[in-house]
Order: structure tokens, then C-alpha cells, then sequence
């Protein structure tokens, strides 16, 4: 199983760590919260209510955000545009309207764009605003995707390995935006290899073996947990020549 009985809460405004050695099933469990897959059994309960096989944009549409180990910006877009393809949520006008260029959707796009440059603000990218998204850097691009995901105006972001490539600076810089997510009651969700990484953001981490959740605490108490340390560390046997 890739996943097996795993009970987890997330609250708003907490970052909370999920880790686990390769193949834990930590993927598979983002999958199944964002919706892109459905559990076997089991369900998925957002804000009180079940969204247990429904289509992967219900999840959007709630508010569940999710980012990727890799960059997937539209190349053909420029940076601005990127960030506002995630309000396709909250923009209500249709095709005629936009080829009429009628009132309506002459102020929904000026809205838009204004909260695409606040969420570009927001992670840095501001000078970068009207630049060709060939021209970013790979950690500007994951910058990129997290703005994208704020656009969508999240109640739970989803991070999958964020840090993955980045220098020890982008790392700082990706530390204190994730900060600020959360301390706008976002809730945090995060996947991180990077232990120092991780452990100096979370409030709490779960920990993944096999499918199974071996442990659960602040990220002082998973660190000393034996069962932690045997799915990372192995057993060590010392005996005699």
C-alpha cells in the first residue's frame, strides 16, 4: 500500500512537515489531498466537509493549492499573466464578454492584474514583473510558482520539495515567504528533504514509513524518536573481529 490508514490534520496558519524516506508514500498523499487521485478508502475532509472523489478543480476551488518539484510556468506568458492564470477561479466573465471588451471584463482583468503584482511583490519578483519567463533563474521560477499559487487565494498550499536546487540564499528568501503564508492563516502543508530546512520552519512533523505514520510531534521530539531514526539511519550492529 502507498499509503495506508495515515490520519492527518493541518490547521490554519501552521506549517506542518511531512517526511519520510523515498518511496514513504509522501507524494501519494499530496496527490490524494489535492485530489488528483482518489483514495482507496478513507476520506478527505476540508473545513468539515468531504471532498472524497470529487474532480481535482472542487479541490481548487476550495482553496487547496498545490506546487510541484518542478517549474511548470507557460512559457508563451509573460511573468504577469503566469500569476493571474491561478484567479481562474475567481474570474466570473465568459468569452463574449472579454471579446466585447465590455466593462465587466475590462475591470475583472485590471483587478486581476493588480493582485498579480501584489503576489509578485510579495515573493520578490517585482523588478522582474515584465520580463519573458525565459529570462528567470531557476529559483526565480520556483518564486514564480508559489505567486501563482497566492493568486488562487489558497486556504491550504501544498509544497512539494520547495527548496529542491536552490541555493542556501533562495533558501533563506524561500523560508521567510513560506513564514509569511502561513501568518496569513494559510495553512501550510510542506515535503522537504532538506531537515534543517524543514525543521526550522515546521511547528510539527509527520513522519512517513512504508505508507504508515511512525511518528508524529514538535520537530524536536521526531528527531530524537527511535523509530525515526531507524527509517532514515538503518540499525548498526557492532560486534567483534
Amino acid at each position: 500500500l502507498a499509503v495506508s490508514d495515515l490520519d492527518l490534520a493541518v490547521y490554519p496558519g501552521e506549517i506542518l512537515g511531512l517526511i519520510g524516506p523515498n518511496g514513504a508514500g509522501k507524494s501519494t498523499t499530496f496527490a490524494m489531498i489535492a485530489g488528483a487521485i482518489a483514495p482507496s478508502a478513507g476520506e478527505i475532509f476540508f473545513k468539515g466537509q468531504s471532498l472524497t472523489g470529487q474532480p481535482t478543480h472542487a479541490f481548487a476551488a476550495r482553496g487547496i493549492v498545490r506546487t510541484f518539484q518542478h517549474n511548470k510556468p507557460f512559457d508563451s506568458m509573460g511573468i504577469e499573466e503566469n500569476v493571474m492564470v491561478g484567479m481562474h477561479t475567481q474570474i466570473k466573465h465568459g468569452l463574449w464578454q472579454v471579446v466585447m471588451g465590455t466593462a465587466q471584463a475590462l475591470a475583472s482583468e485590471r483587478a486581476a492584474r493588480d493582485k498579480a503584482r501584489h503576489w509578485i511583490d510579495f515573493v520578490g519578483l517585482s523588478e522582474y514583473a515584465e520580463a519573458p519567463v525565459g529570462t528567470l533563474s531557476f529559483g526565480q521560477g520556483r518564486l514564480l510558482e508559489i505567486a501563482r499559487g497566492l493568486a488562487a487565494q489558497p486556504e491550504l498550499m501544498l509544497f512539494d520539495e520547495p527548496a529542491a536546487g536552490l541555493t542556501s540564499a533562495e533558501c533563506g528568501r524561500l523560508a521567510e515567504i513560506i513564514r509569511g503564508i502561513a501568518a496569513q492563516g494559510i495553512a501550510v502543508l510542506l515535503i522537504e528533504h532538506d531537515m534543517p530546512f524543514l525543521m526550522a520552519l515546521a511547528q510539527r512533523v509527520v513522519v512517513l514509513n512504508f505508507g504508515e505514520k511512525i511518528a508524529q510531534g514538535s520537530p524536536i521530539e521526531v528527531q530524537s524518536d527511535p523509530a525515526v531514526v531507524a527509517a532514515y539511519l538503518g540499525q548498526v550492529k557492532v560486534g567483534h573481529a
